[in-house]
């Protein structure tokens, strides 16, 4: 976490770049994911970060207890009656969710779909997030090029339930497909150390000899991974994984993994605090505003991703500072409109 203490710094000059007025100290935002998982504890510094500088009331993270919709749903009917106005959300369910935020949209708080997206049509603002697709492309295409001639993959993924792991699965597939190579294996529903210790190890001790690659699209699938290559000690097998944990950016450093695609969940946050604030401060929403699509919406607004590896590893912080800090100095004019 005191890793994201430095980007603060380098978002304040984009800050004034963007031109805004403080914010109303009566906006109370809720940063709400679907579940715990150590990808979101960013949002926590970002909140505090985002309350700070944008004179917010409350930016305050909000976790439920465990990976259950009826449990998201009951803490966010619970921040409404403590006044909380303003709600970036990680849904529970693409679908399922979206009445939920249909609910919190008429008590007249804005809503962000935050890292993960809600099908359209929904009440959300719009969704900011990774473009997961993209970046699992990509991710397949750099282990690719690492293995050279040999293309066998095995990938390893996060939730069902989440809506980001289908389209991950399908653009590894994508890719793969593109450059000649199979992917033997795909294990998903085990973003929780228990069953990725459980699948990962199992599958590796019967068939680590018939994989050339792997692929993790999710972040404890990655830890395990690269712990788990580090045991076999054999650098045969080449690994690209995703995000910033200790564990997978050592492996990078000891080469035992070839590199990892960063997120921006600090970005995501921080952004989207701001974003939240101007739309309950009488901004909307530009019309024209430059949209993508993906499979959920049609309001999806990329949070960034970067490859990292034993060439930028020791600089990843850099890499996701000035993800944050270009996407700021023009968020404001690109999205919304402020009278």
């Amino acid at each position: 976490m005191s890793r994201y203490r430095e980007i603060v710094a380098a978002l304040a000059g984009a800050v004034l770049m963007a031109g805004v007025a403080h914010a109303a100290e009566d906006t109370k935002v809720a940063l709400v994911p679907g579940g715990p998982h150590p990808y979101f504890s960013a949002w926590e510094q970002a909140g505090k970060d985002a309350m700070r500088d944008f004179k917010l009331g409350a930016a305050d993270y909000k976790v439920p207890q465990k990976w259950e919709l009826s449990q998201q749903n009951e803490l966010l009917e619970s921040l409404v009656t403590q006044g909380y106005n303003a709600f970036l959300i990680f849904p529970g369910d693409p679908v399922g969710s979206v009445s939920t935020a249909g609910e919190l949209a008429d008590t007249g708080a804005p809503v962000i779909a935050l890292a993960g997206c809600l099908k359209d049509p929904s009440a959300a603002a719009f969704c900011f997030g990774t473009d997961t697709g993209n970046s699992a492309y990509l991710g397949t295409k750099e282990l690719i090029k690492a293995l050279g001639g040999k293309k066998r993959i095995a990938h390893f993924t996060g939730f069902l339930v989440d809506p980001n792991t289908q389209l991950r699965i399908d653009a590894v597939e994508k890719a793969a497909k593109e450059e000649g190579a199979e992917v033997v294996q795909v294990i998903a529903d085990i973003d929780a150390p228990e069953p990725a210790e459980e699948k990962i190890n199992a599958y590796l001790a019967a068939h680590a000899g018939e994989v050339d690659g792997i692929i993790t699209t999710a972040w404890v699938p990655a830890v395990v991974s690269a712990n788990a290559l580090r045991k076999i000690g054999d650098k045969r097998i080449k690994m690209v994984g995703i995000d910033h944990d200790e564990v997978v950016l050592k492996g990078i450093k000891d080469g035992f993994v070839a590199g990892t695609m960063l997120q921006n969940p600090y970005g995501q946050a921080y952004i989207g605090s701001f974003a939240a604030d101007k739309l309950r401060s009488g901004c909307t929403v530009k019309a024209d505003a430059p949209f993508k699509s993906n499979a959920l919406t049609n309001k999806f607004i990329d949070s960034g991703t970067v490859f990292v590896d034993a060439s930028s590893v020791d600089n990843y912080v850099a890499s996701m500072q000035g993800i944050t800090k270009d996407i700021m100095a023009t968020f404001a004019d690109t999205y919304l409109a402020c009278k």
